[in-house]
């Protein structure tokens, strides 16, 4: 009888507590939430799985498994088990690929790196994988390292843009929204404009006659720097490295995009914007 009993209890803790073998995933750390007195809740965006949640046990601890491993932006091979119906996987482990610490050191390039982790946390669906997008910001974040983070402003301006294309939101920047009109004529080239809330681009007749109240200009350099974007990789863009005021106009456009497609206000926008006003509109 005692080793039925002891083989009926080993059968049942194994059904009610399965053990889920571990996935091994190539990720990029987003945030990092507090959670009770050690844990931390962390979201991460995988190459193969897309954007996770789970949460590590122990992680704020000192002499934590996890080390410098969660910081925002890491680069990672993150271990985790998953169990169905369950919205939070559970960390096991992560092993450091390249971290972003050099970066941190400058101030425009350590938020830039927040803008990058922001708009990431609030375009990206959970569990949805985009390879695209996982290449998109090891591309910027390579271009920012290369640049020992002195190329901020484009790399900023790259990002926003491909963010805004991979999520299918990207209006076309050559024609005007309201009446079909050309905006690049060689013969008579349009002023563009574009206004919070109203996706696209409207030509300065269209701006009269809807009566657009407060509306800014997108420069035709801009739109050809933008082009040139959709074209080539970071690396391979021409010029010199660009200057904060540098379409500037370009990305408080891209901005308002991600932030009426996502429904909120973004908290490192402004600090972006405010290093181009300073810097003025020809820097």
């Amino acid at each position: 009888m005692t080793g039925r009993s002891s083989v009926s209890l080993f059968i049942c803790d194994t059904l009610k507590f399965p053990r889920v073998p571990a996935r091994v995933s190539e990720a990029l750390v987003l945030r990092t939430y507090p959670l009770k007195e050690a844990d931390l809740v962390v979201s991460f965006f995988t190459r193969d799985q897309g954007k996770l949640r789970g949460v590590a046990k122990r992680a704020r601890r000192p002499k934590s498994g996890f080390g410098s491993g969660l910081e925002r932006l890491s680069h990672v091979r993150m271990a985790y088990f998953q169990r169905e119906n369950r919205e939070l996987v559970n960390l096991d482990s992560c092993e450091l690929i390249r971290s972003q610490f050099d970066l941190v050191s400058d101030y425009w390039a350590a938020v830039a790196l927040d803008y990058f982790a922001e708009v990431s946390e609030q375009l990206l669906p959970s569990a949805e994988p985009n390879e695209k997008f996982f290449r998109l910001l090891l591309a910027v974040l390579d271009r920012l390292r290369a640049a020992g983070g002195g190329d901020v402003w484009r790399a900023v301006t790259y990002f926003s843009l491909w963010a805004v294309r991979l999520s299918g939101w990207l209006p076309e920047l050559h024609v005007c929204l309201s009446c079909g009109s050309l905006l690049d004529d060689p013969e008579a080239p349009e002023r563009a404009f574009f206004i919070r809330g109203r996706a696209g681009l409207i030509c300065a007749h269209c701006r009269r006659t809807l009566g657009a109240g407060s509306s800014w200009e997108l420069s035709a350099e801009s739109r050809v720097a933008a082009a040139e974007m959709l074209r080539r990789p970071p690396a391979e863009l021409s010029g010199a490295d660009w200057g904060p005021g540098t379409a500037a106009d370009l990305r408080r456009f891209l901005v308002q995009q991600i932030e009426s497609h996502a429904e909120r206000r973004l908290v490192t926008a402004p600090l972006l914007e405010q290093g181009s006003v300073e810097a003025g509109p020809y820097s």
